[in-house]
């Protein structure tokens, strides 16, 4: 189902993080769970995978990961500070040692000038570790700008381990 090049940098993630004897979350809005069933198509994930987090809504960043409605209200759900607290409310709610948080415009629609079709902000936190941020605006139609979101994401993740 995955192209083989999102497959392999998937499976090299997982066994580095089971040799590290870690395990991982996603928190996940523009993506819409793509990164956690990148890492659950792989056979064996269960033992470095705890959960992921599909959250679209605003109200579901606020309801399942913790992330504070004024801060979406006042930075917006695709900013630096929304990804940070989403990727540590997922570290708090789950047995995971790592977790990554993407939230961004993956288009067609939905872009501004100050944030544009393709922009998309990254965190990951992990357990004793500062939470990492950072963003892209990738080139493309949605389909290119989740996959190019995932590529990141798991390259984000296999930095932390």
């Amino acid at each position: 189902m995955l192209p083989a090049d999102l497959q392999a940098q998937a499976a090299a993630l997982l066994e580095r993080c089971k040799e590290a004897g870690l395990m991982l979350a996603t928190a996940e809005s523009c993506t819409g769970g793509l990164i956690a069933g990148t890492l659950t198509e792989i056979a064996g994930s269960s033992t470095v995978v705890d959960r992921g987090f599909v959250t679209y809504s605003n109200e579901a960043k606020a309801e399942m990961l913790g992330v504070d409605p004024a801060l979406i209200a006042a930075k917006g759900a695709v900013s630096a500070e929304v990804a940070r607290a989403m990727a540590e409310g997922a570290l708090a709610r789950s047995r995971a040692d790592i977790a990554v948080a993407v939230t961004g415009v993956a288009g067609p629609g939905g872009g501004t000038a100050a944030k544009p079709v393709g922009l998309v902000h990254f965190a990951v936190a992990r357990t004793g570790h500062e939470t990492i941020a950072h963003h892209e605006v990738f080139p493309g139609d949605r389909s290119a700008v989740r996959r190019a979101t995932v590529e990141k994401a798991l390259a984000m993740i296999d930095a932390a381990v």
